[in-house]
């Protein structure tokens, strides 16, 4: 079935539509704050044009004390209320746009935590949500640019109904038939005077827009700038580069590499410098003296009707302040239709990363919960390979966890041990075979409910800077003696009772001048103490001690069965020395199981791998542990 084509204008009108949609449900209050704000602010004017048109006719005419104090008052009163409501209605807007930033971070960052990890490990979802933020920064488009684009509908829109009330009695006030002007009464006068009106607004907007589109034709070019200053430009702030910044002058390639692509950018000969002083100029200044030409005529028509007798010298004003007026809203609405179909591009990109369909078929069934952690997991012939790839990073895996089992997953980098731990977690679903969890496909488990069942340990695991318990429960809410008790099975004991506040220290400075920084091991350590609060039947540690000295790595390896106790245990590590600590090994190479077995088992298989990664690192060690016996004398 073939779908209707929109043309641009449409389509345009439609991104918008939506993204109304999405601003009135995630930032309530905000598009009716504007809405009233725009309609006074737009009303405000024309009472002002009107009121003063009947203060002069009055002042020209009869002078009737009473009438010239009515019609002050009228246009005191009506301007105070006006004015009032207009203060009204900016305090709610700008209470409303005050946390606009914040609800529209909340829209993009609820849908990366509501996504699929899969979806969300993909470059194209990334490469969205950075073009999204890049659009944002250069110009505010987007869904920032659509509020904007709204408050100008709405003024445009009540600005011509105002000034067209004001603007009929213009054609419909005859002028006297005695009059040698008469033929101005003629009914093609208006039809006339409103296709003048039509075609100067139209020509005063396209040149406007026209001159606008240059903006637009180098967006690419000034994204690509703003995200060099987003880096470079805060590089020096990072706590993590600081040490690299100064030991290697990095502060100077930095700048230089800044006022490089700024004189590119902005400089004399750069484009839109070119554009500024060529056709962009030459626009922009020909929409003014088209308007400027059409303002003449309107004084021309209007003086004329009124020096025919057709109205008082007061309406003069007010025809001449509603006609240009409404000429000049026109052309806004018109100016405002062309920023909206340059913003459906933006839109169009932020639809396309909400719209990211999840690919994982969602369970339904329960988890069971068993008091005796009776929990099977097997690997069926699975293979698997990343989106965009034709190399499959697992194939063929067929293993089968034992209750209660350390299993060791080793190999070279690359070899699949990482994507094992993501398949077992079910972070993707493999392409072919299948997993089964006593019994059944991992598939049809309720997600979140089989995600329960796994306490991770993974290389690149994140503190949050908050209080230290509230890292080790992942949580607001802790179990005190709990959080304690794992820290000091992890290893943590002597540098918590070294804090300041205990549990309730905060981890970094960025909330609380008491917090403290902690070092990667003891980092890794507070990792470990959170996997072991979770108190989940299947714990999986990868490079749990890639962080620690030697000492605290072998006090981790000695108290390992203390610290897992009755769970199955998961260990990922490139030192086959922590293997020795495991009931089971499995060995990996390009994306196979190569090799399984105990570790003296897998050492006497001397052509193996394992026995070869194991000759390879007691070799380094032999090497540095010389005899001193043997040490060069003086």
């Amino acid at each position: 079935m073939k779908t209707e084509k929109k043309n641009p204008l449409s389509k345009a009108l439609s991104l918008h539509y939506r993204a109304f949609q999405v601003l009135q449900k995630n930032c309530p209050g905000l598009l009716p704050s504007i809405f009233f704000h725009s309609a006074v602010g737009a009303v405000l004017p024309y009472v002002g044009i009107y009121f003063s048109a009947q203060l002069l006719n009055e002042l020209a005419g009869e002078r009737r004390a009473q009438s010239l104090w009515m019609w002050a008052l009228l246009a005191a009163s009506s301007t105070m209320i006006l004015a009032l409501f207009k203060a009204v209605f900016s305090r709610w807007k700008n209470r409303k746009m005050g946390t606009f930033q914040q609800d529209t971070n909340r829209i993009y960052v609820g849908k990366l935590l509501r996504m699929d990890f899969c979806v969300l490990d993909d470059s194209h979802t990334h490469d969205l949500h950075s073009q999204i933020k890049q659009n944002d920064n250069w110009m505010g488009w987007g869904l920032y640019r659509a509020t904007m684009i709204f408050e100008e509908l709405v003024e445009a829109i009540i600005g011509i109904l105002s000034a067209v009330s004001l603007t009929v009695g213009l054609f419909l006030l005859p002028v006297p038939e005695t009059s040698s002007l008469a033929f101005l009464n003629h009914p093609l006068f208006p039809i006339a005077a409103l296709i003048v009106l039509l075609l100067f607004s139209f020509l005063s907007s396209i040149c406007a827009t026209k001159s606008d589109s240059y903006w637009i034709s180098t967006a690419e070019e000034q994204k690509f700038l703003n995200r060099l200053y987003s880096f470079f430009g805060y590089a020096v702030h990072g706590r993590d580069r600081a040490l690299d910044m100064r030991l290697y002058d990095q502060q100077e390639i930095c700048s230089q590499i800044l006022m490089t692509q700024g004189e590119k950018m902005f400089g004399r000969g750069s484009k839109i410098v070119r554009y500024a002083l060529g056709p962009m100029g030459l626009l922009m200044a020909s929409a003014s003296a088209i308007s400027s030409v059409f303002i003449g005529l309107s004084y021309l028509f209007v003086c004329l009707k009124a020096w025919a007798g057709a109205f008082g010298v007061g309406s003069v004003t007010q025809y001449v302040g509603a006609i240009t007026a409404l000429s000049s809203n026109i052309t806004f609405l018109m100016r405002v239709l062309g920023e909206l179909y340059n913003n459906a591009k933006p839109m169009e990109t932020v639809f396309a990363f909400l719209d990211l369909p999840d690919r994982m078929y969602q369970g339904t069934l329960t988890t069971e919960k068993r008091s005796d952690r009776q929990y099977e997991v097997e690997f069926r012939d699975v293979s698997f390979r990343y989106p965009g790839t034709q190399e499959y990073a697992l194939r063929h895996v067929t293993m089968k966890f034992r209750i209660g089992e350390r299993l060791a997953i080793v190999g070279r980098n690359g070899s699949g041990k990482t994507t094992f731990i993501k398949l077992l977690c079910r972070l993707y679903d493999p392409d072919e075979g299948e997993i089964l969890l006593n019994g059944i496909d991992i598939r049809k488990y309720d997600y979140q409910d089989y995600l329960r069942i796994f306490s991770v340990v993974f290389q690149d695991f994140q503190l949050l800077p908050f209080p230290l318990g509230e890292n080790v429960a992942a949580s607001h809410t802790v179990d005190r003696e709990r959080a304690e008790h794992c820290l000091r099975v992890a290893g943590f004991g002597d540098r918590l009772d070294s804090m300041p506040d205990g549990l309730d220290t905060f981890l970094t400075r960025d909330f609380s001048e008491k917090g403290v920084t902690v070092s990667g091991g003891e980092a890794q350590k507070i990792a470990l103490a959170r996997a072991l609060y979770r108190d989940a039947p299947f714990i999986i540690l990868d490079e749990p001690t890639a962080a620690l000295d030697p000492v605290a790595e072998y006090e981790v390896y000695t108290h390992f069965n203390d610290l897992v106790g009755d769970k199955t245990a998961v260990y990922i590590s490139h030192r086959l020395s922590s293997c020795r600590f495991c009931d089971a090994i499995a060995v990996f190479d390009h994306g196979q199981i190569v090799q399984q077995g105990t570790h003296e088992s897998l050492l006497q298989d001397k052509n193996g791998i394992y026995a070869t990664l194991w000759e390879a690192q007691a070799q380094y060690y032999r090497e540095h542990q010389e005899d001193p016996e043997d040490s060069p004398q003086e």
